[in-house]
């Protein structure tokens, strides 16, 4: 590992982390994302044809690493038939292509599903995280043993600067919302368990989430709103449906129970919007409120609403509620394809911290927009530094708003506004230009 790598990432520790102004760091990251490609360059096919198609040998501008960015979409390039029809042996050729490392030593025999599938090649050192979209295709990405310590070590380390909360083992974590499984979103709660609570967790009352459920559930719905589903499919659809639903109802009473049952402790409470809303509306229609919370709880809330319609003061409704200060509400920005989150200041907006490169692009991810000592918006574009198991730079499918100079909390360095939204759901879909020659290239080979 070069130098300029390992000071930059050394920095996750540091307590000056995401306050280092943009112009003194970005040479440090040119030189730390030249190292990193040419470390990469012969380890990872993809790569190596995006280097050669564009012309590049060496980063020595941040415009260098633009065409050398994977679309999101480029780890779900598989052929979904070799999913529906077990090909297990494809499947992993196909993931070698976009990882670092070879697969090997993968037991086969009698795989039942995606499921057991991602289990097996968990017991072989490849650590893959799914994501399901509306397509019921989900990506697939794959990390090595050091970037689960690394992302385990960030998600520590963010959640205390983002709520200013010192590790002391002493919240009583209440996770309120059933979890996918995946190695991501496990080490995310290790990180927060292992640091910031008493090991007296509650978790919701249901069975964890896998992605085969999910990616059967979407199918399904897809095959239904197409008019192909067979009268079989469409009685297994409602029969999952309704005892997923019955689960969750289920789930969602007992943790109403186990919320107001401890409401005298220092709760952690950790959930997404839509679902802890609801149960929030019931608890406080039991006429319990924040004089009923303990003044120290915190709050760790994932993702955005998920299509819940909830009214604008949701938030100030919840941290009401709980007894939770705004400063003590951890909110970050991330995606399954980095290995970095970043971490909300008091003021709404998200640090990125020096290890994981900001890249602002245009709307077909072609190229740079510049940088301005105003607001500047286009799509999210990232090289993170801290990737060992796959390349570091992807173009994601978010249009967001950056700036570069010092945020309002006084902090200096690239900060994203709070107004993030898909380009997907902007009317006219994603069009990242890149996206189908990766594609293309990924299936020849694979």
């Amino acid at each position: 590992m070069s130098e300029q790598i390992e000071r930059l990432l050394a920095l996750v520790a540091a307590g000056d982390r995401y306050d280092i102004p943009y112009e003194e760091i970005r040479p440090a990251q040119i030189a730390a994302a030249n190292a990193r490609f040419q470390q990469r360059l012969g380890e990872i096919g993809l790569l190596r044809h995006q280097a050669e198609a564009s012309g590049i040998a060496a980063i020595t501008d941040l415009a260098d690493l633009v065409p050398l960015l994977f679309a999101h979409t480029t780890y779900k390039s598989y052929p979904e038939s070799w999913l529906v029809q077990g090909k297990w042996d494809r499947l992993e050729r196909w993931l070698e292509t976009v990882s670092t490392y070879p697969i090997t030593g993968v037991d086969r025999a009698g795989i039942a599903d995606i499921d057991d599938w991602l289990r097996r090649l968990e017991a072989a050192g490849t650590f893959v995280s799914c994501s399901s979209g509306t397509t019921g295709k989900c990506s697939m990405i794959a990390a090595a043993a050091p970037d689960r310590a690394f992302s385990r070590r960030n998600a520590a380390m963010a959640f205390a600067w983002g709520t200013g909360i010192a590790p002391a083992h002493d919240f009583k974590l209440m996770g309120t919302v059933p979890v996918p499984t995946s190695p991501r979103n496990a080490d995310s709660r290790a990180a927060i368990a292992d640091n910031f609570t008493n090991g007296d967790d509650f978790n919701f009352p249901a069975p964890p989430i896998t992605i085969g459920q999910v990616s059967r559930m979407v199918a399904l719905r897809r095959a239904i709103a197409d008019g192909t589903a067979t009268p079989n499919e469409l009685t297994d659809y409602e029969r999952i449906a309704a005892e997923r639903q019955a689960g969750i109802d289920s789930g969602m009473e007992r943790t109403i129970e186990a919320l107001i049952a401890h409401r005298g402790e220092k709760l952690l409470i950790s959930g997404q919007l839509g679902l802890l809303f609801q149960m929030t509306g019931k608890i406080r229609a039991q006429g319990y409120g924040a004089g009923d919370y303990h003044p120290e709880n915190a709050m760790f809330l994932g993702g955005g609403p998920k299509g819940a319609v909830l009214p604008p003061d949701y938030l100030q409704i919840l941290m009401e509620t709980y007894n939770v200060r705004y400063e003590r509400l951890f909110q970050y920005y991330g995606m399954q394809e980095l290995n970095t989150t970043m971490p909300r200041c008091a003021k709404g907006r998200y640090h990125v911290p020096p290890w994981l490169i900001l890249l602002l692009l245009d709307e077909g991810g072609e190229a740079l927009v510049p940088a301005t000592n105003g607001e500047a918006e286009g799509r999210a574009g990232f090289f993170d530094l801290s990737l060992d198991g796959r390349w570091g730079g992807v173009i994601s499918g978010d249009k967001i708003t950056v700036r570069y100079g010092k945020c309002d909390c006084g902090h200096q360095g690239p900060t994203i506004g709070p107004d993030i939204v898909r380009y997907a759901d902007l009317g006219d879909g994603d069009k990242i230009t890149c996206a189908g020659t990766i594609d293309a290239y990924v299936r020849g080979v694979a």
